[in-house]
């Protein structure tokens, strides 16, 4: 994913505001997870993945408009707004205006780096049940661009029938797919040439931004090109109704993260009754580490 500097772009309280390009697309350095000691479908694999995408957050200094790479120490604050006359006569060369930056700026980043690392795990759990390659499980499609080059976009996660080598898994899935595809209301020729599905894994979804929106919107329509039916996969049940009708418009399923219901609707169900891994159960077990975790980021956000 691109750098998202919250000062330029405005605070948004679950997802940051890109360009309909950035949105569409993930950068994939910037996003490639970490190698992990835990073994594979083990807790300590994907609490690693989760708490070390969080951990960026408490390296996070504001960089007050200059774009400066790593943003501002409280030191060089006191120097630039201290140097500003105007900022001086009224006090904002403060260490609380430093701090209430530091804050605000950190909030935003909390929740992208809780929706990377969520985004890590996922595409762990389909790796781990599945027995896919990180390849496997993941997306990338090329598009033209205006220039008339060629611009590469990815979603968070995928799943091929033919690359389901376990055939009880494989069964699970094409049971599921085949409820999928009538809820969907697939007409019939578009159902026998299916071949699996795509991921859009976010922790949450709140903001009503329109890009992002359509970004989303052509991501579904290059899925259905490739024949994939595209899944919008919420952790938490925050997201508006309004954009969660117009997902559904665009043929996206919404799997949201609630703990009941169907493999068709919940995030958590779905994980495990298809893919065999109890997700909730693993955030149960390692809440009170990851409640740890967000506190002492917390604390270090509110310092100056």
């Amino acid at each position: 994913m691109p750098d998202f500097d919250p000062e330029v772009n405005g605070i948004v309280a679950v997802d940051d505001q890109f360009s309909i390009e950035e949105l569409a697309s993930t950068d994939v350095a910037a996003v490639t997870p970490p190698p992990t000691s835990g073994a594979p479908g083990s807790d300590e694999r994907y609490f690693e993945l989760l708490a070390g995408a969080l951990r960026v957050c408490a390296e996070y200094r504001p960089k007050f408009g200059k774009g400066r790479a790593g943003g501002l120490s409280l030191e060089q604050f006191y120097e630039m707004y201290g140097a500003d006359p105007f900022y001086h006569w009224v006090g904002l060369d403060s260490p609380l205006m430093y701090a209430a930056h530091k804050a605000a700026g950190g909030m935003t980043s909390i929740y992208r780096q809780l929706g990377i690392g969520s985004q890590w795990v996922f595409s762990a759990v389909l790796q781990d049940t599945l027995r896919l390659s990180p390849e496997e499980a993941s997306w990338t499609y090329q598009v033209p661009t205006a220039s008339g080059g060629v611009r590469s976009l990815s979603l968070d996660g995928r799943i091929a029938l033919n690359d389901i080598s376990d055939a009880t898994a494989r069964r699970r899935v094409d049971s599921w797919l085949d409820g999928v595809m009538t809820k969907l209301l697939l007409r019939a020729e578009l159902r026998e040439q299916i071949s699996g599905v795509v991921f859009e894994a976010r922790q949450g979804y709140k903001s009503k931004d329109s890009k992002r929106q359509n970004a989303d919107i052509s991501n579904a329509s290059n899925a259905y090109a490739n024949l994939y039916i595209p899944i919008l996969l919420l952790f938490s049940t925050q997201i508006d109704s309004d954009v969660a009708a117009r997902y559904a418009q665009a043929q996206w399923l919404l799997l949201s993260g609630t703990v009941s219901g169907s493999a068709m609707d919940s995030t958590y169900v779905f994980c495990r009754e298809v893919l065999g891994y109890d997700l909730a159960g693993f955030y149960e077990r390692n809440s009170p580490r990851l409640k740890a975790e967000l506190e002492g980021i917390l604390i270090t956000l509110l310092e100056p």
